[in-house]
């Protein structure tokens, strides 16, 4: 959420930057005339309590005159005051809370350095890694290698569930879980997060946090009950709301967590995007790393998390990019986010598999995540950052299309063999494992 006194005094910044993000900025005009009646009924108040304060001195002097009726009827006056000032409280509390509800709706305002532009055609490659593969055959796209391979079956699971779910088989469910393995290993034993296993099931104040409600609650899977519970979209709900409400010693700073978990999306709007195969699923799998940091130190940060997540790829041998994204490519909570886009041969392009963001300040303050320096400072905001490291099933994808052979095996990533049991090759009989 934006610092109120910042859109107050800032108004026309503000609503310049929701036109570089192609967002609605009309809850700007609401803002202001919220806060136009705010400031009118502190000003009526304020004037109302000094006449009030004035009335009870002037009663007191009534009295110690034994002007007894007098005192009595300026006594029915300073009820009036009384009724009228509360009722100006309510309105008060109206209209901030007014103001707060439409903050809740304004996403992140975007860094300096963050390019502008309508959509992703803005957005700017920063760097690329390795090269694509190079094929004497026509290369398989996943769907038709994992079917043929036993290892992948989308017809079971749109029988069990419905379109859009996946079940993985023998050696493709353990690659799966090679790779969760392994991302999860390299992260805390070569950059020093520490491992977390969150509940993939939160409540609102937990989605509030972190920006997912209450303007995207139609992508999200609810419970059907009466306690508000969600299936998680991202790890990052659970491990940034860790420390909600919490004011966290300056010396903690940064914290690095990775969290492993499945992810649930109902994908509303992404119809007819992505269908085949299991690139868009409604049930997903990720390795999420999450931060918090010192404001000063956040931006280096964000650059070390895009590099821990780069490693992943470049230990797997998959050749990619990394984009910045422009202002009208943003989500929702993001100041600044690297897109990290892995090479997909039977597309000839490159795909998204990893979004690495800085929130800056705009969740810890919907979910008052503090900090305090030494010397009995005034807490301050943490900044939060959150990247996958990777998506799972994205990676299981690359690595499939990427060492696939022309007999229909694919070859197994060497960094992988140990988690896969020494298997270096995915064929048809390994379906059963």
């Amino acid at each position: 959420m934006l610092d109120l006194n910042y859109v107050r005094e800032n108004i026309d910044k503000v609503r310049e930057a929701l036109t570089a993000r192609r967002a609605d900025s009309t809850a700007l005009d609401d803002f202001t005339r919220a806060d136009e009646e705010r400031r009118r009924v502190i000003a009526e108040s304020d004037q109302l309590n000094a006449q009030r304060n004035a009335s009870s001195r002037e009663i007191g002097g009534l009295m110690k005159e034994g002007k007894r009726e007098e005192a009595e009827a300026r006594r029915t006056d300073v009820a009036k005051l009384k009724d009228r000032i509360s009722e100006l409280d309510e309105l008060r509390t109206q209209a901030e809370a007014r103001m707060h509800e439409l903050l809740s709706t304004l996403p992140n305002i975007p860094h300096a350095t963050v390019p502008v532009g309508e959509d992703e055609s803005a957005n700017q490659e920063v760097r690329r890694w390795g090269t694509p593969p190079k094929f004497d055959f026509e290369p398989k796209d996943h769907v038709d290698l994992a079917t043929a391979l036993g290892i992948l079956d989308l017809e079971r699971a749109t029988k069990i569930t419905s379109a859009r779910f996946a079940i993985l088989n023998g050696a493709g469910a353990r690659l799966e879980r090679a790779l969760i393995n392994f991302m999860l290993d390299v992260q805390t034993r070569e950059h020093g997060y520490l491992e977390t296993l969150p509940p993939f099931i939160v409540n609102r104040a937990s989605l509030f946090g972190t920006g997912q409600l209450p303007k995207f609650e139609t992508d999200l899977f609810k419970l059907q009950d009466d306690r508000e519970l969600y299936l998680i979209p991202t790890a990052e709900v659970p491990v940034t709301n860790y420390h909600r409400e919490e004011i966290l010693d300056a010396s903690q700073l940064p914290i690095r967590w990775a969290a492993y978990t499945p992810c649930f999306r109902s994908e509303a709007g992404s119809y007819g995007r992505d269908t085949r195969g299991v690139i868009r699923q409604h049930q997903f799998e990720k390795v999420e790393l999450v931060k918090y940091a010192l404001p000063e130190n956040s931006y280096e940060e964000l650059e070390s998390l895009t590099r821990d997540a780069e490693t992943i790829l470049q230990k797997l041998g998959l050749h990619y990019r990394v984009m910045t994204l422009s202002t009208g490519d943003l989500s929702f909570g993001s100041a600044k986010t690297y897109d990290i886009e892995v090479w997909l041969p039977s597309q000839n392009t490159f795909r998204e598999i990893s979004s690495c963001s800085n929130c800056e300040s705009f969740q810890a303050r919907r979910a008052q995540i503090r900090f305090r320096r030494g010397g009995g400072a005034k807490p301050e905001f943490v900044h939060t950052l959150n990247g996958s490291g990777l998506a799972i099933g994205r990676t299981w994808i690359a690595v499939l299309e990427n060492y696939q052979q022309e007999d229909g095996t694919v070859i197994v990533p060497e960094v992988l063999r140990p988690y896969m049991g020494g298997i270096d090759r995915i064929r048809a009989a390994d379906e059963r494992g």
